[in-house]
């Protein structure tokens, strides 16, 4: 085994909002360190003073360094095939993953704290930072809070522990994010490697490059290791089996995912999804009048043809739908179906119904008020765009309904976001309309999930 001891410096402690401004790699084959890198790094802002003073890296010292996508791909090369080692392995490692995932690449390795492994190996230590340690056990530390200075240190204390550790608890205590997998013996691991994680649409292919799955993910890397996950149902380990390759598409939100994955599902047929390949919201809420003029809604399964007012995945959901439109509008129970009765309703005798179960309460009465639980149901705009984030920080979507009517999506560049309606409807492609994509867009709108509604 091979492991890549890093130590890095930055700007702060916040791997998201702060960057890497030193970097040291040593690579050991267990015995010795066969392989070395390091380098300062432009961090692309200025260093807070009290990070310099720590460090002792300044903004002119670095002024002229690399920034780290000029390095990237030597990081990547030196650590092929390595266990990431560093002390306090989250730290470097979340900041080396999180400057690969702003290039648009995932990072992935195999990894190990000396923190972790010192508790364990050598106890009974007072303190287990690395100068603590490094003095108590002798260990000659040079260049405090420099890359190469505590990577080295880190590399000696590694060798330490390799020498102390009688019961393999280093090879036992390797972590990463894909541990008990199973993968087919023929699939290459390192796809795994590319994947994002991004929100997004990803496709599972068989041998023969057929897809046979299509699933949406707020993190696509995550949700395609689960496929892989040790403990499975039985259609969950044949689709796992089969897969061969993995390709995805990123959509920068989950509205635009759901509306893309819903399209590709229904234009693929894929094997393993069954249960989307047709229309999957079959239960829903319609209108009907009855013979004494009153308008009822009432759940039901329902057919393409059918008229549907609100579609859902389930009649349970759909009683649900319904029964918020009772509680909202004050309509009668037992006219929508929701209270078997042979006379009045529940509602009616505390006094929340006004009787239309019982003909106290005239038909035109009650039906302005169906009239405005349907006006509820609609869009607030016939014509109007939803507005979200885009594939890219420098990216917005634009997903257009037009008469009611789903058009399509698209993306656009923020810069010209603002030059008017024309310029975001020229960015959108058109898409079919269905009933499970009205489902999908009224649940957001009606949530208020999306970003920006704007009408047009």
């Amino acid at each position: 085994m091979k492991y890549a001891i890093i130590d890095i410096e930055t700007t702060g402690g916040k791997a998201t909002t702060d960057r890497i401004t030193e970097i040291a790699v040593y690579i050991h084959d267990g015995n010795s360190v066969i392989d070395e890198f390091s380098s300062l790094v432009n961090p692309e802002r200025p260093i807070p003073p009290y990070v310099s003073r720590l460090t002792g890296i300044y903004d002119e010292m670095v002024a002229d360094a690399p920034r780290f996508y000029e390095i990237a791909k030597d990081i990547v090369k030196i650590t092929e095939d390595c266990t990431f080692v560093a002390h306090n392995v989250q730290f470097d490692y979340s900041f080396v993953r999180q400057e690969f995932k702003s290039l648009g690449y995932t990072y992935s390795r195999d990894y190990l704290c000396t923190v972790k492994l010192s508790r364990k190996i050598i106890p009974g230590h007072p303190s287990y930072s690395l100068g603590n340690l490094c003095e108590r056990l002798g260990i000659r530390l040079e260049n405090r809070h420099r890359a190469a200075g505590d990577a080295l240190a880190t590399v000696k204390l590694f060798e330490l522990l390799l020498k102390e550790d009688h019961d393999f608890l280093i090879e036992r205590s390797v972590r990463n994010d894909h541990l008990n997998l199973r993968y087919p013996p023929d699939f290459d691991r390192s796809i795994v490697h590319t994947l994002p994680e991004d929100t997004g649409v990803y496709y599972l292919h068989n041998e023969d490059g057929s897809i046979i799955y299509i699933g949406k993910s707020n993190n696509i890397r995550k949700r395609i290791l689960s496929h892989f996950a040790n403990k499975q149902t039985k259609k969950a380990i044949e689709l796992r089996n089969n897969i061969r390759d993995i390709s995805f598409e990123i959509t920068g939100n989950e509205l635009v995912a759901l509306l893309l994955e819903s399209d590709e599902i229904k234009r693929h047929q894929p094997i393993f999804n069954r249960l989307q390949r047709k229309t999957l919201f079959n239960f829903g809420i319609i209108e009907e009048t009855d013979d004494n003029g009153y308008r009822r809604f009432k759940t039901a399964r329902i057919k393409p043809e059918t008229d549907v007012l609100l579609a859902a995945a389930s009649m349970e959901e759909a009683k649900q739908l319904l029964d918020r439109l009772v509680q909202k509008h004050r309509l009668c129970q037992k006219l929508c179906g929701l209270y078997p009765a042979v006379h009045a309703c529940f509602k009616y005798s505390i006094g929340q119904c006004d009787g239309a179960c019982t003909g106290k309460e005239a038909s035109e009465n009650y039906n302005r008020r169906v009239e405005e639980a349907l006006e509820s149901l609609h869009y607030k705009h016939d014509n109007f765009l939803i507005i979200g984030d885009g594939r890219r920080n420098d990216e917005l979507s634009v997903v257009q309904v037009e008469n009611g009517k789903y058009i399509g999506y698209g993306f656009v560049d923020r810069e010209f976001a603002g030059d008017g309606i024309d310029t975001l409807l020229e960015a959108v492609h058109p898409r079919m309309d269905n009933r499970d994509i009205q489902r999908i867009l009224r649940h957001f709108v009606n949530q208020g999930k999306t970003k920006q509604i704007l009408p047009y």
